[in-house]
């Protein structure tokens, strides 16, 4: 997300943090490479002139200009620029309603809108609400569908419409149905468009009327660039908009997207999806989306990730085995892998370090070693107990056998066995308070090769 806009901020960064001093010209040569930064990132262009313009005159200020490290300082100011520019502070939904809290979810066709409202309702459910799911989009049946096969999957309450409804009548029926079952929410997926037409904002300008939802969220993809921020604009001037979401953030685009759509619309983004998984939706973080883009990283974010989807029983019972000096072996490391992948893969899990130490991974890429990660599970699965919890045991005939039980050459098990020792080596080193030798060892291990990596 965002990568080459990072990789040239960060070409910034670099350049300030170099400066003794700071004078007019060397913060107008910086703010000129983050102005065609922000233009190759399909940055808005009136979005890029403000930006510019505010970073400027911040930098050029006193409180600049006679600090003791005056590059940081600047680096801060364009942190914080950038945090205003995409709202300040997240805005959660506001269900303050009578029950059924009404959400009406708006868009273009392909932007996502469906997946989203599946995922949106996975949010709310693991809020204890208890959510209805309903589709308008009479216009592609497939939708309707794919609503109620996603709705099935997350164990969520689907209203049943059908293609030969009316819109209209489709949301009579839902609301009747979900006030009489007590639903807290109903989430209200409607048609999408190739294209922005009359008769699609006539269609939901009536249904926005006669429901009257607390919230309408407009979904948005952004790898669309400019066209996104167009698209918002216009649904915006349509429709009173309370939010948009941002879908495919973790896509190839320039991303531009993420920076322009809050200063055009004046509508907050209240949701970034990360990802076509059920579980890829997350709450939007000005601050911390500002902290990603200049290659500072998002702990925040990644702890929230781990504390959601971690066993933190397991995960707390290993780090009393290693601190303990007791012997870590292959059922720990595969614990390990599997946290791993709970928490997204490799690809989720660099989006969100810092830049410096996804520079560790960069050699590997992100869905080779998540393939790796499920490889290694496969051959460790392979295994018997005893060979797990001693794999000293595992000579040439075990490897031999454990090789065929996991479809593998017995060159990928030999590679598990050794980077196994390596993990191995950091935990009696962590154990042992060398914890500037674990985070080198790190790096070497990041920088070489996983089973089933080529």
């Amino acid at each position: 997300m965002l990568e080459n806009l990072t990789d040239r901020l960060q070409g910034v960064i670099k350049t300030l943090r170099g400066q003794a001093r700071l004078t007019e010209d060397n913060i107008s040569d910086a703010m000129r490479e983050v102005r065609m930064a922000l233009l190759e990132a399909d940055v808005a262009l009136p979005v890029v002139k403000d930006f510019i313009a505010q970073v400027k005159l911040r930098a050029q200020g006193q409180e600049v200009l006679q600090s003791l490290t005056p590059g940081q300082a600047v680096i801060q100011v364009v942190h914080d620029e950038l945090t205003t520019l995409m709202g300040k502070a997240n805005v959660g939904l506001n269900l303050a309603a009578v029950a059924p809290a009404i959400i009406l979810m708006a868009g273009l066709q392909g932007s996502g809108k469906t997946t989203t409202s599946a995922k949106l309702a996975k949010l709310l459910k693991e809020q204890k609400k208890k959510v209805l799911l309903a589709s308008a989009d009479v216009y592609r049946p497939a939708a309707i569908e794919q609503l109620k096969t996603l709705a099935k999957q997350l164990e969520v309450d689907c209203f049943d419409s059908n293609a030969s409804q009316k819109p209209i009548d489709i949301a009579t029926a839902a609301l009747d149905f979900a006030k009489r079952g007590y639903y807290d929410v109903i989430i209200f997926d409607t048609a999408g468009r190739l294209g922005i037409d009359e008769a699609m904002m006539a269609e939901i300008k009536a249904l926005h009327t006669y429901l009257n939802p607390i919230e309408t969220l407009f979904v948005v993809d952004a790898m669309q660039g400019q066209d996104a921020v167009n698209t918002a604009k216009a649904f915006g001037d349509t429709l009173p908009l309370t939010g948009i979401v941002l879908t495919k953030l973790d896509g190839d685009s320039r991303g531009g997207a993420a920076l322009s759509v809050r200063h055009i619309t004046g509508k907050p983004i209240k949701f970034i999806g990360v990802s076509e998984k059920v579980d890829g939706l997350e709450p939007f973080h000005p601050e911390r989306m500002a902290s990603r883009v200049l290659g500072m990283g998002d702990v925040l974010s990644l702890i929230e990730q781990a504390h959601k989807n971690v066993d933190m029983a397991e995960a707390q019972k290993l780090a009393d085995k290693v601190k303990s000096g007791k012997n870590f072996d292959l059922n720990d490391f595969k614990m390990q892998m599997s946290q791993m992948r709970k928490m997204g893969g490799m690809g989720a899990l660099m989006d969100k370090m810092p830049s410096q130490m996804a520079g560790m991974a960069a050699k590997m890429n992100p869905d080779d070693a998540d393939k790796a990660i499920r490889r290694i599970e496969g051959i460790i699965n392979s295994m018997t107990a005893l060979e797990r919890s001693k794999p000293e045991l595992i000579k040439a005939t075990r490897k031999k056998r454990i090789a065929d039980g996991s479809g593998v050459q017995v060159q990928e098990v030999n590679r598990l066995l050794k980077q196994f020792e390596e993990t191995q080596k950091m935990m009696k080193m962590f154990a042992k308070g060398g914890m500037a030798k674990m985070m080198r060892g790190m790096g070497n291990m990041m920088g070489g090769k996983m089973p089933g990596m080529r």
